[in-house]
């Protein structure tokens, strides 16, 4: 590969385009047969969905809903969540794993990350342990499984709930024989069907995940305002449901899912490949390690050094890459009530200014890959 020229080959971030013509034909049969049947609300495709996602992860009980978020809003009602609780976070995450803990008006207890892997910080959750903490939210970050089980040896004997936020990782598995899927290790497990993720719907859905039967008969009432029966309610709940067209279309695509992965990580191999052959290893660029289970790289998060000036070289070039994320969780303004202050969660604040998210989806070809790390040679030799 030469790295001596500077690519004019635009590469997007991602190709939902490409992804969807996977599918096509077997979407728009399931489109116009849902058109046709009227059944536009719950139902059999739902359940058929639920049944075939709770098989894939390995759990007892699936739960879909309306979003990634609204699954962690639903695990935290179901477990009865509310005002003067402590919920354990890590600082480092999309805003919607402290926002839920917020809007039910608990407090976000937040903990700094592994520099290694951008997960929690296993270390420090005993330390935050109080009487009034009743969850820790483990993130499995950019598609690979936090360290779940010296989590869960911690909080266990204190009869803390795990809501593992499995957002990022479906089809994520630990380490070992008798290591489990993402989101069917904890208490709970959300994920997200953002039309982004490693399995995207064409909208907003979700889905929630338990092996626990009360909880899921609890959580499934709460998905529709707490009823139990028509117009007889015995929770206050909310309206969380999946779409039947979402779900049809995620049964579709769950066929595919782990042959989409294993695209994911071939592509990361080679990111390391030519980034170590380009010289950029490791004085400019730090490379993702795969350190506890598979990794699905939702994203491909690598450290580099200049991030802002590299982000803006790469903008120019047309070359999709993302900051996941800018700023910690402790440092947003709509938290500042909980006192925190710059270097008090230095690895993450660390990672915040060093991270880049280059493109990632399983239709990238060896031709944009060439042009992404060419255009990260070219600007560290300029």
């Amino acid at each position: 590969m030469d790295t001596t020229q500077t690519t004019t080959t635009p590469v997007p971030p991602l190709n939902l385009a490409a992804n969807f013509g996977q599918v096509r034909d077997e979407v728009l049969a399931e489109l116009t047969a849902i058109c046709e049947s009227g059944y536009y609300v719950l139902g059999p495709k739902v359940v058929a969905f639920e049944e075939a996602l709770s098989a894939y992860c390995g759990c007892n009980h699936a739960l879909g809903v309306s979003s990634g978020t609204d699954a962690l809003l639903l695990a935290m009602m179901t477990l009865g969540i509310g005002r003067g609780d402590e919920v354990i976070v890590p600082t480092f995450t999309f805003f919607a794993t402290a926002g839920c803990v917020a809007r039910l008006g608990a407090r976000p207890v937040f903990c700094d990350i592994d520099p290694e892997t951008y997960n929690l910080d296993v270390g420090q959750v005993e330390e935050k342990l109080t009487t009034r903490t009743k969850a820790v939210i483990p993130v499995h970050l950019y598609g690979q499984i936090a360290d779940m089980r010296p989590l869960l040896n911690a909080v266990n004997r204190h009869g803390v709930a795990v809501i593992e936020d499995a957002a990022q990782a479906i089809g994520a598995r630990e380490s070992g024989p008798e290591g489990k899927m993402a989101g069917a290790i904890g208490t709970f497990g959300c994920i997200s069907f953002y039309p982004t993720k490693n399995l995207g719907a064409i909208g907003d859905a979700g889905a929630l995940l338990t092996n626990d039967a009360k909880l899921h008969e609890k959580a499934t009432k709460l998905r529709l305002h707490g009823e139990t029966s028509r117009y007889r309610h015995t929770l206050v709940g909310g309206n969380f449901r999946i779409d039947p067209l979402q779900a049809a279309i995620l049964t579709i695509k769950l066929k595919r899912l782990d042959q989409w992965n294993e695209q994911r990580r071939r592509h990361a191999a080679r990111y390391g490949e030519l980034l170590e052959q380009a010289g950029m290893v490791p004085e400019h660029v730090r490379l993702p390690r795969e350190i506890n289970g598979t990794h699905v790289y939702h994203q491909y998060v690598v450290r580099v050094a200049r991030r802002d000036d590299l982000f803006k070289h790469m903008q120019e070039r047309k070359i999709g890459v993302g900051i996941y994320y800018p700023i910690p969780l402790h440092l947003q303004e709509c938290f500042a009530y909980l006192g925190h202050k710059p270097g008090d969660f230095p690895h993450a604040e660390k990672a915040a200014d060093e991270v880049l998210g280059l493109p990632m989806y399983p239709e990238l070809t060896e031709t944009q890959q060439d042009a992404v790390v060419e255009a990260i040679a070219a600007f560290y030799r300029r």
